[in-house]
Parts: C-alpha cells; structure tokens; sequence
C-alpha cells in the first residue's frame, strides 16, 4: 500500500497543475474568441478582391502577368505557419506530417513560427527565411513575408509558392492544408461561394480605369499580400482554439487524477486505522 504521505504530494502536485491548465485554458478562450472573429472579418473582404481580380483578369492576357505565368519547373518553395509555443495538441505533428510528404529535393521552405524552424533544422529541410510570429499579427508585418515570396518567384529561385498551414474549421477541428499561392490559378475557386455556396460574380459590361492592365499590376500583389495576412489569422485562431482544446483536455484529465489519488488515499488511510485497530486488539488478548 501507498505511503500516505506521497499520496498527499502527489494530490497536492496534480491540483496545482490543474490550477495552471485552468488559468492556460481560460487565457486561450479568450485569445480565442479574438483569433477567430479576425479572421472572421477578412472573409468578406477576400471575396471582395478575389471576384476584381477574376474580372480584371477575364479583360486581359493572363500571360502577360508575371504573377500568372506558369512554369515547366518543379522547384517549389512552401511557406509554412506554425506556432510559437507548444501545449496545442497534435496541431503542429499533424501540420508537420504533411510538410515532410514534400519532395526535399525540390522544395525550399519560408517559416513563419518558432516551431516550424525547429522542426525544419531538426529534418534537414532547405530553409529561405525565418519570420517572427507576432502575439498580434497586422497585416504590414505579414506583407513582408508575402513580398520575400513574390520575390523569390519572379527572381525565378522558384517556381511556384505553396502556403501549408493550420485551416480553422470550427474549435475542435483544424485541418492541415496546403494552397496554390503562385502562380495565381485558383481564383475562381478560392473565396468566391457566397453563403449558399454558390459561385459570387460580378456582372458583365465592367470598365476598369485605368486599363485593366494596369489595375491587374496593383491588385495581384495586394492580393497574394493579404492571403498570407488572412492565412495567418486563420492560423491564430486554430492555434488558440486547439490549445483551449487541449488544456481543456488536461485539466479534465487531472481532474479525475485527483479523484483517483483521493480514493486511493481513503483506501489506503482506511488500512491504516484497521490495522491500528488489529494491533490495539491483539495487545489487549494478549494482555488479559
């Protein structure tokens, strides 16, 4: 039987650590919440300057834009958002999982978070850049990210840009996914369904001043810049919204711990007065 003084420790170490789960579990929500009504409010936005783009597009020659130029090579960079801290799940081990069923050979990544840099050096993986993760992202911060990926392709390091990063779904579901950034070939998929889930157009007959050109110069990279911003948003709020998850997890867990070590302490404290008992008893017999 347990010594009841390590059973007495051991409660005492699992209520603090359940006190330190509640306090994470609590600040995440509230991150949380912030997280996901962000990204929230960029959606109506992004199918905004998705359906010019796709308008603006339709009145001019695709290849004539260097964004839009499609490229026989294979070398690709990927752009990775992960977390700064840990204590989020598998959110990282699932986004990672996906990273390594990229070719090393042709691949070069850009990392944006502490973990994503330390899982690329651990793996040997090819690494262009390294960029911070602001607690609270704004999108000039997030433009400079996006500008060394443009560059890099029109440069011709690479050629084309994929984003791999966390999609927020709901609270309890986050999905690893991976988007075609450039080349620009999804437009008409990307952000166009509106609430029905119908594709969103404008109406024919628009005329662009100045030329179509011209507006197609500007939009594309204001495009590709708020991407990556609205990327990262949708990646705050999966990071928040899985740590809330998983300290949820924990404290629940040590929760019922304690419950365990605190039965098996009665148990335990119950033997011990039994036996006292036994041994007052057989003293007493051998006494009279």
């Amino acid at each position: 039987m347990a010594n009841l003084r390590d059973i007495r420790r051991r409660i005492k170490s699992v209520k603090n650590t359940a006190q330190i789960t509640k306090a994470m579990q609590m600040v995440a929500a509230s991150k949380m919440r912030k997280a996901q009504q962000a990204a929230i409010n960029g959606r109506d936005y992004a199918q905004l300057i998705n359906r010019v783009i796709v308008s603006v597009r339709d009145a001019v020659d695709p290849s004539a834009h260097p964004l839009l130029e499609h490229r026989a090579g294979s070398k690709q960079l990927v752009l990775l958002f992960s977390t700064d801290k840990g204590l989020c799940g598998a959110l990282n081990t699932n986004l990672f999982r996906e990273a390594l069923a990229f070719d090393p050979a042709n691949t070069v990544f850009v990392s944006v978070g502490r973990k994503g840099s330390q899982f690329l050096g651990r793996t040997g993986r090819t690494m262009l850049a390294d960029f911070p993760l602001h607690d609270r992202p704004n999108f000039l911060q997030t433009k400079q990210v996006s500008r060394f990926c443009i560059e890099a392709f029109l440069t011709h390091k690479v050629d084309r840009v994929t984003v791999l990063f966390p999609r927020f779904v709901n609270t309890l579901s986050q999905i690893p996914t991976s988007i075609p950034l450039i080349p620009l070939t999804s437009l008409n998929e990307i952000g166009l369904k509106n609430e029905y889930g119908e594709k969103d157009t404008f109406d024919g007959g628009i005329q662009f001043e100045p030329a179509a050109g011209a507006v197609l110069d500007s939009l594309l990279p204001a495009y590709i810049h708020f991407c990556v911003y609205q990327t990262l948003l949708g990646s705050r709020a999966s990071e928040q919204s899985a740590r809330m998850v998983a300290m949820k997890s924990a404290t629940d867990n040590a929760k019922n711990l304690v419950k365990d070590l605190t039965l098996e302490y009665n148990k335990a404290r119950q033997a011990s007065i039994t036996n006292e008992i036994l041994e007052i008893s057989t003293a007493q017999l051998a006494l009279g």
